[in-house]
């Protein structure tokens, strides 16, 4: 088969039953197979797979090893050119596949490409998880075409130009299945969140490209396993933000980048402190803490592979910009301050 979608689901009977019959409307079975992998749920989404979606295949993997894990495991079972990983609370609209695979059969440097994310409850806005395309600052800190932190644009048609971005949204992310494997899939030590900067951020390393596709889109419940105010998501975020800085960057940056990361890591922590989040000030205490304890294994990742200068990072402290310039926006930002002009 040419295309599998791919939907990984825990717990999430709620998302299959309202999304699943709108993905099979707009695939074509001739060329895209539909699977879902269930990571050992706890609800009934396995029986309710089984009895209204017999003919689609599903995937048991034995335990819940979060986005990376899952995705591992069953990846590994599904032959296909391309994978496309789909999260199960996402509304996908007519020819959303096409426009995107038409460029990567174009372009064999394309290593992978999301569509613009729209928001499911505000369809005229762009969605926090990708928007239309992923960008990082020379700190780490991600963002968007259409969403600079927490502020999201109205979708006016300002980014519906094909562009090289930096990362491709994990919520709806199109990838060659064989560089997949080839570079190791996800970094199963992440569990979740950040996992699909690293896997770009290596793909990239490599040589290849990763775009964003606007022609198709996609819309984005957003916060479904997790929401967004959640202590167990401020540990993940900032444990593997660090980790993928100290996996990635070129060798002469490792040590400056980290460093000053973790000086403004503490100045969030005592922000969340002072409003009373004490929970996530503690979490950001244990993410530094796991940081270090896994050192010895990310250095061992390291070994093997290139790091380089790699395009699209912005070589500017993107905090800085928005809260002390005002730039709330991806076009306030000047193209001459990413490297390598976006293209």
């Amino acid at each position: 088969m040419k295309v599998a979608v791919v939907i990984l689901n825990y717990n999430g009977k709620r998302f299959l039953e309202q999304f699943l019959p709108n993905v099979i409307a707009n695939c074509d079975p001739s060329t895209t197979e539909i699977v879902v992998a269930d990571n050992a749920s706890e609800d009934d989404s396995v029986a309710f797979m089984k009895s209204h979606f017999p003919r689609i295949r599903l995937i048991e993997n034995g335990n819940n090893g979060g986005f990376t894990t899952g995705y591992n495991q069953a990846l590994r079972q599904i032959e296909a050119q391309y994978y496309v990983l789909l999260n199960s609370d996402i509304e996908v609209t007519p020819c959303w596949i096409e426009p995107i695979i038409e460029m990567m059969d174009a372009d064999s440097q394309i290593a992978a490409c999301q569509p613009k994310i729209l928001s499911y409850y505000h369809k005229e806005k762009f969605e926090y998880a990708g928007a239309s395309g992923g960008f990082i600052d020379k700190y780490g800190y991600p963002f968007c075409r259409g969403r600079v932190f927490q502020n999201l644009e109205v979708d006016k048609g300002q980014y519906d130009d094909p562009k090289e971005v930096f990362w491709a949204t994990g919520a709806c992310m199109f990838v060659r299945a064989d560089l997949y494997h080839q570079i190791g899939g996800l970094d199963d030590s992440f569990f979740a969140h950040m996992e699909e900067i690293d896997l770009c951020w290596r793909m990239k390393n490599a040589g290849y490209k990763v775009y964003c596709c606007p022609q198709s889109k996609v819309y984005h419940i957003g916060g479904g396993t997790l929401p967004k105010n959640s202590p167990r998501k401020t540990y993940l975020n900032f444990r593997n933000n660090l980790s993928l800085l100290a996996k990635n960057l070129p060798d002469d940056r490792v040590f400056p980048v980290i460093a000053y990361r973790i000086l403004l890591d503490w100045v969030a922590a005592l922000k969340f402190l002072a409003e009373g989040c004490v929970k996530d000030f503690a979490k950001v205490f244990k993410a530094h803490w796991d940081f270090y304890k896994r050192l010895k294994s990310l250095r061992e990742k390291r070994k093997g592979c290139e790091h380089k200068e790699v395009s699209c990072i912005y070589n500017r402290n993107i905090v800085f910009e928005s809260i002390l310039r005002g730039k709330k926006k991806f076009s306030d930002l000047r193209v001459g301050d990413f490297t390598s002009t976006p293209q």
